[in-house]
């Protein structure tokens, strides 16, 4: 089987996800290509497979998110006419920015128009996906999670070693939001919330790079001078993402919206507890990984969240490493491959 993939491998520097599915379909048998006329003129495939197609319309440009959504449909209906059928696997269902909400309305109508299948990273997210498009409820979809990135990142330094070098006291009780800075996700309110604790050794740590410079006006501005928190507000390489976790004690993503989470997957991949609001697939990882790693909350993030979740990533027992053996890439990449042959069987 050939597969036509957006993206392949292009994208292993920014999320590896696709990277290590690919990786693992080809040790299986199938090959991969990275998305491109080029390829889809020059090649037939059997599976044609996107990820995040709304991305061009985050762009600030409208002729660039114009020109780039058009060839992209241009791309599949050529792609579609050589026999290739398209699948989507659902990781967002709208662009995070929402910069032009009448192109992207139009954009989802003739995308979803083009799809022979889906996948969704947990239940809920077919739920949301059929929700949000009920169009998908006559279209077979499957659901296959997020897989883990053990392995994937770089992991050799201790805890002391981290704490030494971002110059954060051994005694801290570090809490750390990672990941890239967008609206949704909440971080004014995780420090507002943050500088309530009563805890004098509690610490916490933003790193990631802000989406717009005014995202990082407005963390400055609730930070202000509290000297407990901590921003390290610029792009963090893999290399250098086992310092931050391997410092931390407990991981806190406050997003105020979210269908799936890399960061979360990333976090429990080197072994960090993490607090999480009970909305989209992050229940379902709870029950996948046991509540001794993930802890949930409804409603705003509160000073009385972080002080419990603090409590318990300290003193609750668990495992040496997060038990993530549901999550294995190999086997995600036979179930991807189960889907594909079903979707490509259809007459």
């Amino acid at each position: 089987m050939q597969v036509l993939a957006r993206p392949a491998f292009s994208s292993r520097k920014e999320n590896p996800y696709n990277w290590l599915l690919y990786s693992y379909m080809k040790d299986l048998g199938v090959g991969v290509d990275e998305f491109s006329l080029k390829q889809a003129i020059a090649n037939n495939y059997k599976i044609c497979h996107l990820h995040w197609p709304e991305l061009p319309l985050n762009n600030r440009n409208l002729l660039k998110a114009l020109i780039k959504i058009q060839a992209l449909l241009l791309q599949l209906d050529w792609a579609r006419s050589r026999g290739a059928k398209t699948v989507w696997t659902v990781h967002n269902l709208a662009a995070h920015e929402q910069f032009y909400p009448q192109l992207e309305a139009w954009f989802w109508r003739a995308f979803i128009w083009r799809l022979d299948g889906y996948i969704t990273l947990s239940q809920a997210g077919m739920e949301a996906a059929q929700k949000r498009f009920p169009q998908l409820k006559n279209l077979p979809g499957f659901v296959i999670p997020h897989g883990h990135y053990r392995g994937e990142y770089e992991d050799g330094i201790s805890r002391e070693a981290a704490r030494v070098e971002l110059q954060i006291p051994k005694s801290a009780k570090v809490v750390l939001f990672f990941g890239r800075i967008r609206a949704y996700k909440n971080v004014p309110q995780l420090i507002k919330a943050f500088k309530q604790v009563a805890d004098p050794e509690a610490m916490l740590c933003i790193a990631g790079l802000p989406e717009f410079p005014a995202q990082a006006d407005a963390i400055a501005s609730e930070v202000g001078t509290d000297n407990r928190v901590r921003t390290y507000l610029n792009f963090i390489p893999q290399s250098k993402a086992q310092l931050y976790f391997r410092a931390a004690d407990l991981v806190v993503l406050p997003y105020r919206e979210i269908l799936n989470s890399g960061s979360a997957l990333l976090a429990l991949s080197f072994d960090r507890p993490i607090l999480v609001p009970l909305r989209g697939t992050l229940s379902e990882l709870q029950a996948q990984v046991g509540a001794d790693w993930v802890r949930a909350y409804t409603g705003e993030l509160t000073t009385a969240h972080i002080e419990d979740a603090m409590q318990w990533a300290l003193h609750t027992p668990r495992s040496e490493q997060a038990p993530l053996e549901a999550l294995d890439w190999q086997e995600l990449a036979k179930q991807t491959i189960c889907a594909y042959k079903f979707i490509a069987d259809i007459k």
